[in-house]
C-alpha cells in the first residue's frame, strides 16, 4: 500500500509547480481539451521501485516548452534532469535534451548519464544454457527458510559496473515518414569485483550461517569464476572506453511519441564501436572493435474510440533484434541495447523492467538476441486537476526474449587461460568446480529456447507527455526468476 501512496504523493507534488504562469490558452484541441502553451514543468521526488535495483530516492524534473501551442501535444523543447540512488547501491545522474525545432527540419537529442552500480547482475552467458541456483544467493534471517547447504553469498550473481554515457543523435527527413539517422557517442565502463568492504559497512562478517548479514570477503562470485575459467579475458575484465558512430533509417507514422494511439515505428541501423584506454591501467582492448546491427518494429493499432473521439483501447507490439556482424564485443557491452535516440535512463537487456519484464536483469547475455513485447493499452478515465490533463490506463502484457548468437561454452574447446591453453572442463576442474553445476551441454537446444513473461501495468499520464508507470510481471520458467514476481515503478511506456 505504501508504494501506491508514494505514487499519489509524487503526482500531487508536481501539480502546484506544474508551470510558471503560462499565457491563458485561447484554443482547444480536437478533443476539446485546452492546449498547453509556454513553459510547463514539474519538480518531482524521484521515488520509484525496481525489483532488480530496489527502492529509489532522489529528485527529477522534466521541463517542456510548448510555445504558442500550435504543435501541441508535441513540445518545442524537452529538458530532463534526474539525480537518484537506490537501496541496492545503484545511482542515476542524468541530463537529456530533445527537440525537433532547434535545427529546422531535424530532431536533435543530447544525453549525458552516469550510472554507478555496486551490484550489477551477472548470471552467466547464453540464458538457459547457464544454470541459475536461487539457493546460492537466497539469504534469509531465518535459516529454516533457506537451503543452508547450498547457500554461498547474497552477491554471488553480482559484480561492480559503472557506466558513463555521452551521446548526440540527429534525425533528418528522406521522404515524408522515412528518416535518416546518425549519432556519435562514447560508452565508458568501469568494471571490477564487488567492493565487499563497502557493502558490509559497519557489519562484521560472522562465519555462522544464521548470522551472515555481512558478506564473506573470501567467497568467490560467479564473475570471479568466469575470469578463472578464461571465459572473461584479462583485456575485458576491468572494462574500457568505447567511442561509437551510428547510422541508420527510421520509418515513423505514429500520431505522437509518448503513448501513441496509432501508427508504425521501425528502425534499422549499424553501430561501429572502437575500444581504447581500457579502465584501471589495463591494455587497450583493440581486439574489441566491433560492428553491430539492430532492427526494431513497433506497431500501434487503435481498437475502440468512445463517443468523444478518444481512443480507449490500443493494441501495441514491438519486435527487435541486436546481432554482432563483425569483430568481438566485450561481455559488459552485450547487455546494452543500442538505440538511435537516447530517450530513457536504461537500455539494458535482456531481462528486467526495460526489456523483458518479470525476468531477472541481464539474464540473457549473448553476442546476439531477439525480443518481443505485446500489450493491450486500456485508457480507463480522463480528468483535469488544476488545469492539468490526466488519464489512468491499464496494460496487460506478454514479453519474450531469446539468444540468437550464443557464446561458445563447449567444455572441450581449448582457451588461453593464465598463460596456458586449457579446455573449459580442465580450467573448471583445476578450480574445483563442476561443469554440470554451471552449464548445460554445449549442444543443448535450450540455449535457443525463448524466455517468456507476462504481467499487467498501471499508467498515470499528465498532459500526454508525462507518464508514471507501475508494472507487475512474472516469468513462465523459474530459471528466469525463482522469486516468481517482479514489480517496477518507472517513467513512460516501455515502447
Amino acid at each position: 500500500m505504501k508504494k501506491y501512496l508514494y505514487l499519489l504523493l509524487a503526482v500531487l507534488m508536481a501539480m502546484p509547480m506544474a508551470a510558471k504562469k503560462e499565457p491563458k490558452p485561447q484554443e482547444v484541441d480536437s478533443l476539446g481539451r485546452k492546449i498547453k502553451t509556454g513553459w510547463n514543468f514539474g519538480i518531482l521526488p524521484s521515488i520509484a521501485y525496481d525489483a532488480d535495483y530496489g527502492f529509489q530516492g532522489g529528485i527529477l524534473t522534466n521541463v517542456y516548452y510548448y510555445g504558442d501551442g500550435s504543435q501541441y501535444p508535441e513540445y518545442i523543447h524537452s529538458l530532463y534532469f534526474e539525480g537518484a540512488y537506490t537501496t541496492k547501491h545503484h545511482g542515476i545522474f542524468r541530463f537529456n535534451y530533445d527537440s525537433k525545432y532547434v535545427i529546422p527540419g531535424h530532431r536533435l537529442t543530447l544525453d549525458a548519464t552516469y550510472l554507478p552500480d555496486a551490484m550489477c547482475d551477472f548470471y552467466g552467458f547464453n540464458g538457459f544454457q547457464s544454470r541459475y541456483h536461487y539457493s546460492w544467493h537466497n539469504w534469509n534471517k531465518n535459516p529454516a527458510k533457506m537451503d543452508t547447504l547450498d547457500y554461498r553469498t547474497r552477491v554471488f550473481y553480482k559484480y561492480k559496473r559503472d557506466l558513463i554515457r555521452v551521446a548526440g543523435d540527429i534525425e533528418g527527413t528522406i521522404y515524408k515518414d522515412l528518416k535518416w539517422n546518425a549519432g556519435l557517442g562514447v560508452l565508458g565502463y568501469l568494471v571490477d569485483d564487488c567492493d565487499i568492504n563497502m557493502l558490509n559497512g559497519k557489519n562484521t562478517y560472522v562465519d555462522t550461517l544464521g548470522h551472515q548479514k555481512a558478506l564473506n570477503p573470501n567467497e568467490p562470485l560467479l564473475y570471479d569464476k568466469y575470469k578463472t575459467w578464461g571465459l572473461i579475458g584479462q583485456d575485458e575484465m576491468k572494462g574500457g572506453w568505447h567511442p561509437y558512430v551510428r547510422a541508420g533509417v527510421t520509418f515513423d507514422t505514429r500520431d505522437k511519441r509518448q503513448g501513441p494511439n496509432k501508427g508504425i515505428y521501425a528502425d534499422a541501423f549499424f553501430t561501429y564501436s572502437a575500444a581504447f584506454n581500457a579502465a584501471y591501467g589495463q591494455q587497450a582492448a583493440a581486439g574489441y572493435n566491433h560492428l553491430q546491427f539492430n532492427f526494431t518494429f513497433r506497431h500501434y493499432i487503435p481498437c475502440y474510440y468512445d463517443k468523444n473521439g478518444i481512443n480507449r483501447i490500443t493494441f501495441a507490439y514491438r519486435v527487435g533484434t541486436q546481432n554482432l556482424i563483425a569483430g568481438r564485443s566485450p561481455f559488459y557491452m552485450n547487455n546494452y541495447m543500442n538505440a538511435l535516440f537516447i530517450q530513457r535512463v536504461y537500455y539494458e537487456g535482456l531481462g528486467g523492467g526495460n526489456s523483458v519484464r518479470g525476468m531477472m536483469a541481464h539474464r540473457i547475455l549473448a553476442n546476439g538476441f531477439l525480443f518481443a513485447n505485446v500489450e493491450f493499452r486500456f485508457r480507463i478515465v480522463d480528468f483535469d486537476i488544476k488545469h492539468q490533463h490526466f488519464y489512468i490506463g491499464l496494460n496487460p502484457f506478454f514479453d519474450l526474449g531469446m539468444v540468437t548468437q550464443p557464446y561458445d561454452l563447449d567444455e572441450l574447446v581449448k582457451r588461453h587461460t593464465n598463460g596456458l591453453y586449457n579446455t573449459l572442463q580442465e580450467s573448471m576442474t583445476a578450480a574445483g568446480d563442476n561443469y554440470d553445476d554451471y552449464f548445460r551441454p554445449a549442444d543443448d537446444a535450450q540455449v535457443y529456447m525463448p524466455h517468456m513473461c507476462a504481467g499487467v501495468g498501471l499508467k498515470i499520464g499528465m498532459n500526454e507527455n508525462f507518464v508514471l508507470s507501475a508494472d507487475w510481471a512474472m516469468p513462465i520458467n523459474q530459471q528466469d526468476n525463482q522469486k516468481y514476481t517482479n514489480f517496477y515503478v518507472k517513467m513512460g511506456y516501455l515502447f
